[in-house]
């Protein structure tokens, strides 16, 4: 009985050294960038992007308290997360079938003998399922694909928490910024109520114009629909961000920062290997790129033998009470060769291939918006900060002037027309100089997500 069960187990331990003789996958390097090896505004700095966490990025408590919130709450996070958990099952899953399957088990059998009477057969002992012998690598490669798969699954997972925390950063910016827009409208709209007051009052006493009067009552009516507009806009992106958050917005959130007084670390580009080693979408796709390379292998061992290897031990007897008493044991090897199968290996090979050639492409892809996304970021940082200056100088300018303005047209020396045009172009230049703070911040949001950052 011990020689019968050393044998088995000796069976077993050969197939499993016999195992993954032969790795029919071809050679995967890592594929050579397509982009070029420098940024054409290249920064330095102390911190890079990937090592430097969001709570010291952003300096408004009130984003921080958000972001948080989105972290903890964000089903599209939490759906990225447990597809994780799922790959990383199913890899295991594919694991186990490199190694035997031994199992345990008993059988009772009634059936008629030879001389009419009923025969009893009772079985029990251990048995190795069929168990194919990975000589060609087709198990090994099926199973470092669902691995690479599971790592891929984790490095989207990480890309989607940097994406969060940028749509998260960039939607409560955007919200802020329609705040100070919707506060502006509503000066605005007193400003011409006011106007529209003094016009009257002028208008009653034969000091101006059908024009004038007509002419503030309709400046009046547009600061009504620029307020209503303000308002729908900042209902919406408000919807937007909660929808981020996974909840509404809390009731006890820190006081808002102005766009003016938000202030971004300055960050340093690094080269464009660096940020290829950093940014977990570039690295999802080489990790899809080495599944679909091991699947080649996989389908290249359909065209060798497949062996199969069957083995059972234990006791037979026609006495349940002797059952132990009789040891059997079997053995059985079963090779398949493919002769004929209709093109079915071949179309599966030259699937696997196409595959490849696929996530060769995409990885590419991903590695050259990766590279646009950080040209993009400090392309902007540079002319965001000298058109910020033009844009201040020319608010200034035209605030000066409408108070000029305001001041003749009260005295009576200018009339109506040109305080509306006065009062146009001063809105308009703090309505640019608001746009052009919100969009020198969703830039620096973007470059911190461009470089890795957002991780930790």
């Amino acid at each position: 009985m011990k020689i019968k069960k050393k044998t088995l187990i000796a069976s077993a331990g050969l197939s499993v050294l016999l195992s993954a003789c032969v790795n029919l996958a071809p050679v995967q390097p890592r594929p050579a960038a397509p982009t070029a090896k420098q940024w054409a505004q290249p920064s330095e700095g102390a911190d890079a992007a990937a090592s430097l966490s969001w709570q010291n990025y952003y300096n408004d408590p009130r984003l921080r308290q958000l972001l948080q919130i989105a972290l903890d709450n964000n089903r599209d996070l939490r759906v990225a997360m447990l597809n994780v958990e799922q790959a990383r099952a199913l890899a295991g899953v594919t694991a186990a079938s490199q190694l035997p399957s031994l199992g345990v088990g008993a059988i009772a059998q009634r059936q008629p003998g030879s001389s009419g009477s009923l025969v009893n057969t009772y079985q029990a002992g251990l048995q190795l399922s069929a168990y194919e012998i990975d000589l060609f690598g087709k198990m090994r490669n099926q199973t470092d694909a669902a691995t690479a798969r599971y790592l891929a699954s984790s490095e989207g997972a990480r890309a989607a928490r940097i994406a969060l925390v940028a749509a998260v950063a960039s939607a409560y910016l955007v919200l802020q910024a329609d705040e100070e827009w919707l506060a502006l409208t509503r000066k605005i709209r007193l400003t011409r109520q006011e106007s529209q007051r003094l016009t009257q009052l002028r208008f009653d006493q034969g000091a101006a114009s059908s024009l004038d009067l007509v002419s503030s009552r309709t400046a009046l009516e547009f600061s009504h629909a620029a307020v209503a507009q303000a308002l729908r806009q900042r209902d919406q992106d408000e919807n937007a961000l909660q929808l981020l958050l996974g909840q509404s917005l809390p009731a006890d959130l820190h006081a808002a920062t102005a766009l003016s007084e938000q202030r971004l670390v300055e960050l340093p580009s690094g080269l464009p290997s660096e940020i290829l080693a950093q940014r977990p979408d570039v690295l999802q796709s080489e990790a899809q790129l080495l599944a679909a390379n091991a699947n080649i292998g996989a389908a290249r061992a359909a065209f060798f033998p497949a062996i199969l290897l069957t083995s059972n031990l234990g006791t037979a007897s026609s006495q349940l009470s002797g059952l132990f008493k009789n040891s059997v044991w079997t053995f059985v090897g079963q090779a398949l060769l493919p002769v004929f199968d209709n093109g079915r290996n071949e179309a599966n090979l030259a699937a696997a291939r196409a595959g490849r050639e696929i996530a060769l492409a995409q990885y590419e892809k991903t590695v050259q918006i990766a590279f646009r996304e950080v040209a993009d970021a400090l392309a902007g940082r540079t002319s965001f900060n000298l058109q910020m200056q033009a844009l201040q100088a020319q608010a200034q300018a035209e605030a000066q002037r409408l108070a000029l303005i305001e001041l003749r047209f009260a005295n009576g020396a200018s009339n109506s027309l040109e305080l509306l045009d006065a009062q146009r172009a001063s809105l308009a230049a703090e309505q640019a100089l608001l746009q052009l703070r919100l969009g020198r911040l969703l830039n620096g949001v973007q470059q911190y997500k461009a470089l890795g950052g957002g991780l930790i």
